[in-house]
């Protein structure tokens, strides 16, 4: 039978169920809120958090985690742990899973994580595994955080430490560090090998005992007390530059400057430098010897200043025995005493000369005559230490008289220096003038193939034409006299080459004056170019048509001449050999000695005022020397003048190399022609030239535009003309090139005058075709067409 329970107790019984139901409310949002705190923890902790299945799969991840490798929570979770690292660690953790998982704890393990925008960082993994109750793998729990910063870190305090564990151990002077009682508790390369230290046995280290003998400069034994390092320490300050000795158990000395520093921490005490001096003390001790033993004087002084500081006077602090035999003066009475005070008559010249050597620190070589000790010296002052000056002397005397013995070879000399600055000056402002003229020339002369002579501007044209035209003349006669302008040699018989000129010389000199021809026989041949012949004639006959003063008589000879070397010997300027005499005589005015030495110099002359341009005797001395030969001028006032000019005897099997000139008519052609000139204005003016009588032009300014052009033209380049001197490459060695690309093409140089390149001193190779600038369209055109028409394999030296 059931019992109903009572009002009271259902009330009763309902109120319990509402506090039960009140409280686990309660309790309810206590766990929520709690869950709400453990979530936010989970998820805002500095350390990221992560859990993976048994497969390596991500459970869950935090938010740390998240941001650390910056990945969205639908990026990660699902996808496996090896996904997320680098290539080259994969391997390494799918083969270590498995191990984790039976062990069920991870600490400290290192991986490589690449980051969403594929950067990569380390980290750092801690973590334990959960079972269920029967044992089995449930799921990892892992915190990580991230050590590339720490790792970064600790590899540059890493790299600083080998750093300067390398810097330490190369470090050119010894270190040694010792701890406050004096032991070396550390130590480089040299200070060991310096030092003699026993490797790996620090603590036993110490200069003294009987390891080490250390003395003094003097070579006296060195107290411990004086070592740099015990007084370091004892005086609590830096100690620099003290010299000592350590003497090997062989007796061999180790000269070295010590310098020490008290560190003042726990374990070190002070640091000891170490500088290796032998070499130092040795070059002293040679220096000594040297001092002694030298053969030239030397004096050092003491500089003595004013108030200004300005050196006034030098006080002898040492002299050498070769000073005291030069100058007779003794040590015992000079050291101590000033120069003014030794030597009172001094010229104060000297007084002032070392003094400015003394304030700029610059050596100074010069003579000095003493009138005291009557010898001449020859002094080189320097500064060989701040406040001192030293002098060195070498007796020049009997030098001095020798040379004043040789003043009319010197002189001579001088002369013949003077004549070859000049002419090397001659020969370069005629080369840069040659090229201007020879723009000037060739746009005259395009010009006045436009203008015929009703034309208004064809006389100024001309008169343009022919006053360039005479420039050209005369830097020519420049280019002689420097010995720069290109000759063609041929053997030569001089008689026949003086024989052909004879009429137009007459014309030349004139109806009053009396040519009379005077050949040897049997004269030697020469070989030069046979227009020389003709300017030497030419000018040597104006020359004394000039000198003669109406009616008068010019003798031209020839003749055989051998010289020996004694004969040379007594005649200055004169070589031994055979030659072939070439002699100009008349019987005009003479010259005087002033006029004799200036004789071949350009631009001298004694005539009037624009009756003469000086260049004349000076285009003959020019070619005469251009030949190896030399002239011998003999003259007196009013006695006329002799002109012998000396050629060397030229021998050679073949007789047939004789002078022969052709000319050619300027045709043109429809050939192409690659032309290279550094200078714009005279490129422009041949390439129209060219292209004016029908001819294919490729020009280039420089021989690398040059060489482009040549490799990317698709036809044939029948010839090519080149400057001889340009920037990058010289006219030879461009057409070498050249030629390699186009091996039948023909060559053609040009150049105000001829260098090295493509002559040897002064004479073109056989076979080497030339033009000389200024030149005109006449000129460019027939020479080019002469090449071309050449037969195979002819004219194509470079």
């Amino acid at each position: 039978m059931t019992v109903k329970p009572t009002y009271e107790e259902l009330e009763q019984r309902i109120q319990e169920l509402e506090k039960i139901e009140s409280e686990h409310a309660y309790f309810k949002k206590a766990l929520q809120e709690n869950e709400g705190l453990f979530r936010m923890l989970y998820e805002k902790a500095p350390l990221g958090y992560q859990s993976l299945d048994e497969n390596g799969r991500f459970i869950v991840v935090n938010q740390t985690w998240l941001d650390t490798l910056g990945y969205d929570r639908e990026d990660v979770i699902g996808k496996s742990f090896a996904d997320f690292l680098h290539p080259d660690w994969r391997d390494h953790f799918k083969e270590n899973f498995p191990r984790f998982k039976s062990i069920g704890e991870i600490l400290g393990v290192e991986f490589e994580m690449v980051k969403k925008d594929g950067t990569l960082i380390l980290v750092s993994f801690t973590g334990k595994i959960t079972r269920d109750k029967t044992g089995n793998f449930q799921q990892t729990h892992c915190i990580f955080h991230d050590i590339t910063d720490r790792k970064r870190v600790e590899e540059a305090l890493r790299q600083s430490e080998e750093k300067y564990r390398v810097l330490f151990n190369t470090f050119p002077l010894g270190i040694t560090v010792s701890d406050h009682k004096g032991n070396i508790v550390e130590s480089n390369a040299m200070a060991e090998k310096l030092l003699g230290l026993a490797k790996n046995k620090h603590e036993e280290r110490r200069l003294d005992g009987d390891q080490w003998r250390i003395i003094r400069p003097d070579k006296t034994r060195m107290p411990t007390d004086e070592y740099a390092s015990v007084r370091a320490l004892k005086k609590k300050r830096q100690i620099e530059n003290v010299e000592m000795g350590i003497v090997k158990p062989d007796g061999r000395i180790t000269w070295i400057n010590v310098s020490a520093a008290p560190l003042n921490l726990e374990k070190y005490g002070v640091v000891v430098t170490y500088g290796d001096i032998t070499a130092r003390k040795k070059a002293e001790q040679e220096y000594k010897t040297l001092f002694r033993e030298m053969l030239d004087g030397f004096a050092l002084h003491e500089i003595i200043c004013d108030d200004s500081k300005t050196p006034v006077d030098y006080r002898f602090l040492d002299i050498n025995p070769a000073f005291e035999r030069m100058t007779g003066l003794k040590a015992a009475s000079v050291v101590g005493r000033t120069v003014m005070d030794v030597l009172p008559t001094t010229e104060s010249y000297w007084i002032e000369t070392y003094g400015a050597v003394a304030l700029s620190g610059e050596p100074i070589t010069f003579e000095n005559y003493s009138a005291e000790i009557g010898k001449h010296f020859e002094v080189t002052a320097f500064c060989p230490a701040p406040g001192q000056f030293a002098c060195i002397f070498q007796d020049i005397t009997e030098r001095k008289r020798a040379e004043a013995d040789r003043d009319v070879l010197q002189t001579q000399l001088n002369q013949a220096q003077r004549m070859e600055s000049v002419g090397r000056l001659a020969g370069g402002v005629a080369h840069d003038f040659n090229n201007m003229l020879g723009v000037i020339l060739g746009h005259a002369e395009l010009a006045l193939l436009r203008a015929d002579e009703n034309h208004d501007l064809h006389d100024d044209l001309k008169e343009i034409q022919n006053a360039a035209q005479r420039s050209a003349d005369i830097t020519k006669q420049l280019l002689a006299f420097a010995r720069k302008q290109t000759i063609s040699p041929k053997q030569l018989d001089i008689n026949d080459t003086v024989e052909s000129m004879l009429n137009m010389l007459r014309r030349l000199i004139g109806e009053d004056i009396d040519l009379v021809w005077q050949p040897a026989a049997h004269v030697w041949p020469v070989k030069m170019d046979p227009t020389q012949i003709d300017q030497i004639l030419a000018n040597l006959c104006v020359n004394a048509m000039d000198a003669i003063s109406g009616v008068g008589k010019l003798t031209i000879e020839t003749g055989r001449k051998t010289f020996d070397e004694d004969y040379c010997n007594d005649h200055q300027g004169f070589i031994p050999g055979d030659y072939t005499l070439l002699a100009v005589s008349d019987n005009g005015c003479g010259m005087d000695k002033d006029t004799l030495e200036n004789l071949f110099e350009p631009f001298f002359t004694t005539k009037e005022v624009g009756k003469g341009t000086g260049l004349g005797l000076a285009t003959v001395y020019g070619i005469v020397r251009q030949n190896n030969g030399f002239i011998n001028v003999y003259s007196e006032p009013g006695q006329g003048a002799t002109f012998s000019i000396y050629l060397p005897r030229f021998v050679d099997d073949d007789p047939a190399d004789t002078a022969v000139s052709e000319k050619k008519t300027a045709a043109g052609g429809t050939e192409t022609i690659l032309l290279v000139e550094d200078e714009p204005s005279i490129l422009r003016m041949t390439r129209i030239m060219l292209e004016r009588k029908g001819y294919t032009v490729l020009s280039a300014v420089t021989p690398a535009e040059a060489m482009e052009k040549a490799k990317n033209h698709a036809g044939a380049i029948d010839l090519l003309i080149t400057d001889v001197v340009m920037p990058e490459m010289n006219g030879r060695d461009l057409a070498r090139q050249i030629t390699a690309l186009y091996p039948g093409i023909r060559l053609l140089f040009m150049s105000g005058y001829t260098a090295n390149v493509i002559a040897h001193q002064g004479r073109l190779d056989e076979g080497v075709a030339f033009i000389q600038k200024p030149f005109s369209m006449a000129d460019i055109t027939a020479k080019a067409r002469e090449l071309l028409d050449m037969a195979p394999d002819s004219g194509k030296s470079g």
